[in-house]
């Protein structure tokens, strides 16, 4: 595996105080020499080919920006000091940019663990910390995360049930920062052969399938009910008992078992009820 060799290239304004008056004394002499001394003046006409061959070793790098160099198919190092550099004329040099991207994958659609096709898409922001391995470790670094991103969302859709059946279990809508984590996890391991990190990634998109999107949410409304019902019932329960309690502890009132269940009875069904009730005030004696 090829590995990053950042290295300061020369001072392209020092190149350029050099190379100029050479190539300008050059000219000049060459001109002078050709009508005297033919070989002199030849001399002189190679030097200026020499110093105008190696004005163009001169290149520009931009802050958060790598250029690689490399000569005749070997990789020499990475230029990463922003400004104007020179190095060997024969090095050919591909620009890389160190800014921090993000892309947002298609909507896939999957299968989730429990069965159920959902739709679901995902945010990635990355940046490359080793141009070597982004230019020769893979053909298209840029393609091969979008590729390997989208691999890794369809692969955590099948891992985990679009919503939980009970609290210790872990979902893709109730547990968004535990499944966040996941993913960015797999999809750094699968991009670290490229020389890329993987700085954040989160789900976008998470719906059901338009074809079952109707009956899950019939389903869902059905568990919401069912548990704000156990909730209801818990508190009645809680209350009868309090009540019950309180009276038997100031002596308000002295209850056999059956006045017992009737004000249960009643309690339950004012608490448990869905619309409110209508009292019945009893204006004759309490066991008549």
């Amino acid at each position: 595996m090829i590995q990053e060799n950042a290295r300061s290239a020369s001072s392209g304004w020092l190149a350029l105080a050099i190379l100029l008056p050479l190539i300008a004394g050059s000219a000049y002499f060459m001109v002078h020499a050709l009508e005297r001394d033919f070989f002199a003046g030849l001399g002189w006409m190679l030097l200026l080919v020499v110093a105008a061959v190696c004005l163009g070793g001169l290149f520009v790098v931009n802050p958060n920006q790598g250029v690689v160099l490399q000569l005749f198919g070997d990789y020499t190092f990475t230029a990463k000091n922003p400004g104007l550099r020179w190095a060997n004329p024969f090095y050919s040099k591909r620009r890389i940019s160190l800014r921090v991207p993000n892309f947002e994958s298609e909507k896939l659609k999957v299968n989730d663990s429990d069965g159920n096709p959902v739709e679901i898409a995902a945010v990635v922001v990355w940046k490359v910390v080793d141009t070597a391995e982004a230019c020769f470790e893979v053909d298209d670094f840029e393609n091969y995360v979008r590729v390997q991103s989208e691999a890794a969302v369809r692969n955590l859709a099948t891992r985990y049930p679009y919503d939980a059946h009970d609290d210790a279990q872990t979902s893709l809508r109730s547990n968004s920062a535990e499944v966040s984590d996941d993913l960015k996890s797999e999809i750094h391991a699968r991009l670290s052969k490229a020389g890329v990190r993987v700085l954040e990634a989160r789900l976008s998109h998470l719906a059901y399938a338009p074809e079952i999107a109707a009956a899950m949410l019939q389903r869902q409304q059905a568990s919401a009910i069912i548990a704000a019902r156990q909730k209801i019932v818990e508190g009645a329960v809680g209350m009868v008992e309090m009540a019950l309690a309180r009276l038997k502890q100031q002596n308000v009132v002295e209850l056999d078992e059956e006045r017992k269940a009737a004000m249960v009875s009643n309690l339950l069904v004012v608490l448990c009820g869905e619309r409110a009730a209508q009292p019945v005030l009893n204006t004759g004696s309490l066991y008549q």
